[in-house]
């Protein structure tokens, strides 16, 4: 009962549906709840009940498997999605898997870190989508976006900055956090560290996914909206 409560509090496999719903929330809200707070809830319960699930193997295996499972899985939803916010969403999701892996593989600290590192660049992301979304007039779709690097240069660094923080590029926050939960889920199980490591490739392809569609290429805006792109204030 316990861990079912952090899996919908923390949008686990299959009660991970709501989160992306929850992006039709103002941009800024979704930077602070949904990248740092609210949804790591889950994990921080676990986490805190470590000396619990330490004395429960087969509840240990569920989590880690669990979290090995959702993080491939929504990593895999992202690689398709158009929606910038929901791609960010997506990620979320399997990022908290790589959260409830670590803490499945006894490794709580590796999870707590991994929340750390994570608040910060996603909450990054969250905010440059929100600059490019108010650029583009709440335009979403990122096959309606295109060429915005020259017009709106500060957030396409900041947004690239956190894209190489989550692909665990070093010497970036994400390869630390990542690379720790890594070593520790290759000491438990080869599974485990493949599927987390697979992964991880799909976060970095569909994160480099998202910079090239929205900053890269030749404008696909609609002509009212190119006519007002502008960097935010």
């Amino acid at each position: 009962l316990l861990f079912l409560g952090a899996t919908g509090k923390s949008a686990q496999i299959p009660l991970y549906v709501w989160l992306p719903d929850a992006m039709a929330g103002p941009t800024p809200v979704s930077a602070l709840i949904h990248a740092a707070t609210m949804v790591t809830a889950g994990v921080y319960m676990v986490a805190r009940c470590s000396a619990l699930y330490e004395l429960a193997p087969l509840s240990m295996q569920v989590v880690a498997v669990i979290g090995a499972l959702t993080a491939i899985f929504t990593a895999s939803i992202a690689l398709v999605t158009n929606d910038i916010k929901r791609v960010l969403a997506y990620s979320t999701i399997s990022q908290l898997g790589y959260m409830f892996l670590a803490c499945g593989v006894g490794s709580f600290a590796a999870g707590i870190f991994h929340l750390m590192t994570h608040a910060f660049f996603k909450a990054l992301l969250f905010l440059c989508a929100g600059s490019v979304m108010h650029a583009l007039s709440g335009e979403l779709d990122m096959r309606k976006m295109g060429g915005l690097k020259s017009r709106l240069p500060v957030t396409y660094l900041t947004f690239f900055i956190a894209c190489l923080a989550i692909a665990g590029i070093p010497p970036f926050a994400g390869f630390f956090s990542k690379d720790e939960i890594l070593w520790n889920a290759f000491q438990k199980s080869f599974l485990l560290w493949a599927v987390a490591a697979f992964a991880a490739f799909m976060t970095a392809f569909y994160m480099f996914r998202a910079v090239f569609m929205t900053f890269y290429g030749t404008s696909r805006m609609e002509p009212e909206v190119e006519h007002h792109v502008h960097e935010s204030p």
